[in-house]
């Protein structure tokens, strides 16, 4: 499959999580805004963990931030509710309009674009304060565009927050792994069609499943710095995975440009 292929499949697939409720579509309360706007606020870039207060400039007011991949009406209307101004940028629309809900609920200033996060062109060099980016890359073929157009719409000094899978659970049989059983059948990097037959594709299509890939450790922290990126800060974070009682599962790094 193409990486355009691959991008429309993902948009399908985000789309019906959405429809379907899933945790990383649920906007956030009132509540959780009103504490953001009185300076308290917790976001995620991983599972469980919020991301460190100390990671953010202490003044958010008129910080521009771009939430890349970063749709779902959670990390950025909070940011926004903590003065910033926020774009977030997704390739689902049906997760840019639960941003979009927030924000006309609680009176918000914040900016939905739809896109490719592995192109940014729309956006001008040195053009953010920030850019906060989730766990996203795992459904993108390669990561590398996606650090170099964060660094170049980055200005000097600016951070790069972001949050990813650790490849080595790539390495389990999925079907196994739904079942708390962890054999080693894959090799690294690894994408969702590699345990797939022809038909099994085509179900996989057809059920409006996500694409994705594992990348490598290499690519995911020395990618960053390949580009330009400074490695201030990191931590790892787990979930409710059985795999979790031996390793963490996610990880995410601070940078600056």
């Amino acid at each position: 499959m193409n990486d355009g292929k691959v991008i429309i499949q993902n948009e399908i697939a985000w789309d019906k999580r959405v429809n379907d409720g899933m945790c990383w579509t649920v906007p956030v309360t009132s509540e959780d805004i009103e504490k953001a706007r009185n300076g308290v606020f917790g976001i995620k870039l991983t599972a469980i963990k919020n991301v460190p207060r100390d990671w953010f400039p202490q003044k958010m007011k008129g910080l521009k931030i771009l939430c890349l991949a970063c749709g779902g009406g959670q990390q950025a209307p909070i940011l926004a509710a903590a003065g910033a101004n926020v774009t977030v940028f997704d390739i689902s629309l049906n997760q840019l309009k639960q941003d979009e809900f927030v924000a006309s609920r609680e009176s918000l200033n914040l900016k939905t674009v739809q896109g490719d996060m592995c192109d940014l062109s729309q956006f001008n060099n040195n053009s953010f304060d920030m850019v906060y980016c989730p766990v996203s890359v795992t459904y993108i073929p390669d990561v590398l565009p996606v650090f170099k157009e964060s660094y170049r719409v980055l200005k000097k000094g600016g951070l790069f927050l972001f949050g990813a899978v650790n490849p080595f659970i790539y390495l389990f049989n999925g079907e196994k792994w739904d079942k708390d059983i962890f054999e080693v059948t894959n090799k690294l990097p690894f994408n969702s069609f590699d345990e797939l037959y022809e038909k099994g594709i085509e179900d996989f299509i057809r059920d409006k499943n996500a694409i994705k890939y594992s990348h490598t450790l290499e690519a995911l922290i020395g990618g960053q710095t390949k580009v330009g990126f400074l490695i201030t800060n990191f931590y790892e974070d787990v979930d409710s995975d059985k795999i979790c009682e031996y390793s963490a599962k996610y990880f995410a790094t601070k940078a600056i440009k």
